[in-house]
């Protein structure tokens, strides 16, 4: 299969390790190798979040990222849609290989003993991939519902595999995580909405859009009018209240888990003040994070977990 891939890292990977490489098993060593190499070269997130990891756990964690890296850069990361949507059949059945004992992809072989310690269900996982098979052919919005739909299979099963893996998993716990996963995926749409736009992808629906005024001739010139600030407003404000309404699953996590929960949420809270404080103008301008809102946030985390561990032992 001749493809064109962005990236030359994920080049390399996809042609050592591809659908022309089936079979070629690897060892348990090299595979979870392979994750965390993966893991920590990728996402600065994930090493905030190693560190505050119980060490029985990093591999898991790393092989779970693994995963959801490759799913994304077969998604993102080739040119053609009909070429994304072949590499993502591909990794169904992969999926579907270790779920039957078959495992030969590195991910895979090591997911395959995080899978059997954890007794992590198949369904989050097959979840993701229908997400990112979405984006290749979805590219706008009719509601909200819609939106919500693709965040429950995007963003929500990570934080429940979360829960499976650090043995937290029940009926509150899911509500808490899908609300902060789900606020902070809407978050990242509404910081993004001009990359977005430039790559063929609308996540403002166009019920919030009509219900605003904001016309599609707006949406095509990019215009900031005043009906595509109270748009925006009115998204942030909804994903402000999921993320606050989500917060206190932190307070109960084990250990410094309760640090990276909240920080997780709080900056994510942090991105709705940035995108409040530029006046709600996302096409002329990114809003993120700085080092000293990281900072901040650490200090904010610690000390709410803190206050958490001391409430318990009373």
């Amino acid at each position: 299969m001749s493809l064109s891939v962005a990236d030359r890292e994920f080049a390399k990977l996809l042609d050592r390790f591809g659908p022309q490489a089936s079979g070629r098993a690897v060892s348990t060593a090299a595979a979870e190798d392979h994750c965390r190499s993966l893991a920590g070269g990728h996402d600065e997130n994930f090493s905030v979040l190693s560190f505050a990891l119980p060490k029985a756990l990093r591999q898991d964690f790393a092989n779970v990222y693994a995963f959801c890296r490759w799913a994304d850069d077969l998604g993102d990361e080739v040119a053609g849609t009909e070429d994304s949507l072949r590499l993502l059949d591909w990794w169904q059945s992969e999926l579907d290989a270790c779920y039957r004992g078959e495992a030969w992809h590195p991910v895979f072989v090591a997911l395959a003993k995080t899978i059997r310690r954890h007794r992590l269900p198949k369904e989050p996982f097959d979840d993701l991939i229908s997400a990112f098979r979405q984006d290749q052919t979805k590219t706008a919005y009719e509601s909200f519902e819609e939106l919500r739909d693709y965040c429950r299979r995007s963003a929500d099963p990570v934080g429940r595999i979360v829960l499976r893996l650090c043995d937290r998993y029940d009926e509150e716990n899911v509500a808490l995580s899908d609300s902060v996963c789900t606020g902070l995926q809407l978050i990242n749409f509404w910081q993004d909405v001009a990359r977005d736009f430039a790559i063929g992808r609308v996540y403002l629906s166009r019920e919030d859009r009509m219900r605003f005024g904001y016309a599609d001739d707006d949406l095509t010139a990019r215009r900031t009018t005043p009906a595509f600030v109270e748009l925006m407003k009115f998204e942030v404000d909804r994903a402000r209240e999921m993320l606050t309404a989500g917060l206190p699953l932190a307070d109960r996590m084990p250990g410094r888990l309760k640090i990276v929960i909240a920080m997780f949420a709080m900056g994510g809270l942090r991105i709705c003040d940035r995108i409040e404080a530029i006046g709600y103008r996302v096409w002329e301008t990114r809003p993120k994070l700085t080092k000293f809102d990281t900072g901040r946030l650490a200090v904010c985390a610690s000390g709410r977990a803190i206050a958490s561990s001391w409430r318990g032992r009373r």
